[in-house]
C-alpha cells in the first residue's frame, strides 16, 4: 500500500485512553474539509486522544489546515473513498501498536468529546464494532437523511439480523485485527456499510451509543455523496448481501465466542418466521397490516423497484418493515406473475392465455405487464387481506403462547 508521509512520527497513546482497556487512535479520513478539520482535530486532541489525520487525495490543501497540531498526518496519493481511507489507516495503527481506530468525520457534523463513550462502550464489551447513533431530532437534519437511515437500518437488520439505530454513522470505533484480517468488496460510501454486516457475520457485537450530530445550514453544509453513482453502488451491495446471506454456507468466524447476529427468520420456514414476527414490539394489527402491504406491493409488476417501494411505504405509514418485506415474498416469480397475467388476460379478451411462445412472451412484452397490472390490482388485495388474516391469528396465538407458558413441563 502506497502512503505518503508528511510528517513523522506517529503520535503518542494518551493516559486516559490507556486507562480506558483499549488502545485507541482517533482517525480523521479527510477529502476537501479544510474549513472543517482543524476544529475537529483540536477538540479530538483536547480530550486527550492520540490523531491521526489520513488525507484521501485532498485537492484543497487540508492538511496544512493542521499543520500547526501535534498530530500525524498521512497523505494517499489518490482518492480512494472512505473505506480506502478507512484500510489505510488500520494498517497504520496496527504498525504502531493500536488495538482500535475511532472514526471521526472530519466536516464537523460529529463531536469529538463524544469519542470518550465509544471507547467506554467498547471496553465493555471488547472486541466489538461500536457505532455513534445520531441523535437527529436537532434543527437541519435533511428529510433525505432521516429516510436514508431507516432504510440503511432495514437492509443491515435483513442482511445479518442485526438491529441498529444508525448505519449510516461514520462515527465508529473498529477493531484493529478486524479491519485487517478481512475481505471487503467496497472502498467508497458503501464500506461503512459492508464493514457492518461482515462484521456482524465475522461474529463481532455491534454495539450503539447515542452521540450528537450538528448539521450546518443547506448552503454550508459540503457532501461528497454522488445521488447516481454511490447509489448504484448501495444498490448492488444490498443485492450481494442478501444473496450471501441466504445462501447456506458458513461465514467465516474471525472472532470464536463472541456475540453475532442471530439467525434471521426466514420466509422458507414459516413457523420460525411467524414466531419471530411474534417477538415483535408491533401490534397483531400493524403486523397484519404490514404483511398486507407487502404482498399487494409485492404482487404489483415492480421489480426492479419492488424493495424500496415496500420500505418507503411502511416508513411513512409507519409499519414493520421487515413483516413486509417477507411477506411480498410470497409474489416471487414465476406463480404469482402468471396468476395475476392469466387474470389480467381473461379481463381484457374473456379467455385465459395458452400461447407461450417467443412472440407472446417477448414481442408482446408490453401486453403481459398490462395484463399483470390489471390482475395485480385484483389478486394482490385479495391475496394480501389472506395473508393478513392468516398472520393477525398466528401472531396472537404465538404470543398467548408465550404469555402463558405451559407449567406442567
Amino acid at each position: 500500500m502506497e502512503i505518503t508521509q508528511a510528517i513523522a512520527p506517529p503520535p503518542v497513546p494518551a493516559l486516559a485512553n490507556q486507562a480506558a482497556g483499549v488502545k485507541t487512535l482517533v482517525v480523521i479520513p479527510v477529502y476537501n474539509h479544510a474549513k472543517t478539520l482543524h476544529w475537529v482535530a483540536e477538540r479530538a486532541l483536547h480530550e486527550g486522544f492520540p490523531v491521526l489525520v489520513l488525507d484521501d487525495g485532498s485537492t484543497d490543501g487540508s492538511l496544512d489546515a493542521v499543520a500547526d497540531l501535534p498530530v500525524a498526518r498521512y497523505r494517499l496519493p489518490e482518492n480512494r473513498g472512505k473505506g480506502g481511507a478507512i484500510l489505510a489507516a488500520a494498517q497504520l495503527a496496527r504498525e504502531w501498536g493500536y488495538q482500535a481506530i475511532l472514526t471521526i468525520d472530519a466536516d464537523g457534523q460529529h463531536d469529538p468529546v463524544d469519542a470518550r463513550l465509544l471507547v467506554e462502550a467498547a471496553s465493555a464489551g471488547w472486541p466489538a464494532i461500536v457505532i455513534g447513533a445520531r441523535r437527529m431530532e436537532t434543527l437541519n437534519v435533511p428529510r433525505s437523511s432521516l429516510f436514508g437511515r431507516d432504510f440503511s437500518n432495514f437492509w443491515v437488520r435483513l442482511e445479518c439480523g442485526q438491529t441498529l439505530p444508525d448505519t449510516q454513522s461514520g462515527y465508529r470505533l473498529y477493531p484493529v485485527e478486524f479491519l485487517q484480517h478481512s475481505r471487503f468488496l467496497s472502498r467508497r460510501y458503501t464500506f461503512e456499510i459492508e464493514v457492518l454486516v461482515r462484521g456482524s457475520w465475522a461474529g463481532l457485537p455491534l454495539l450503539s451509543t447515542p452521540v450528537s450530530v450538528y448539521y450546518p445550514p443547506g448552503d454550508e453544509r459540503v457532501s461528497h455523496f454522488h445521488k447516481l453513482k454511490d447509489n448504484l453502488r448501495l444498490s448492488l451491495l444490498h443485492t450481494f448481501l442478501v444473496t450471501r446471506s441466504l445462501i447456506p454456507w458458513p461465514h467465516r468466524r474471525l472472532f470464536r465466542g463472541v456475540g453475532g447476529a442471530d439467525p434471521m427468520p426466514s420466509i422458507f420456514r414459516p413457523a420460525s418466521y411467524l414466531k419471530a414476527l411474534s417477538r415483535e414490539h408491533s401490534s397483531a394489527g400493524q403486523l397484519a397490516a404490514a404483511v398486507w402491504v407487502g404482498i399487494f406491493l409485492g404482487a404489483l409488476p415492480i421489480i426492479p423497484f419492488g424493495t424500496a417501494a415496500i420500505v418507503y411505504a411502511c416508513h411513512r405509514l409507519h409499519l414493520n418493515k421487515l413483516a413486509a418485506f417477507g411477506a411480498s415474498n410470497v409474489c416471487c416469480a414465476p406463480f404469482v406473475p402468471l396468476l395475476c397475467i392469466e387474470l389480467g388476460h381473461y379481463l381484457l379478451y374473456g379467455r385465459f392465455w395458452y400461447e407461450f411462445n417467443r412472440h407472446t412472451l417477448l414481442e408482446e412484452i408490453h401486453h403481459r405487464l398490462w395484463e399483470w397490472l390489471l390482475g395485480s390490482l385484483l389478486l394482490g388485495p385479495l391475496l394480501g387481506a389472506a395473508g393478513a388474516l392468516l398472520t393477525y391469528a398466528l401472531v396472537r396465538f404465538f404470543r398467548k403462547r408465550q404469555e402463558c407458558p405451559d407449567s406442567t413441563g
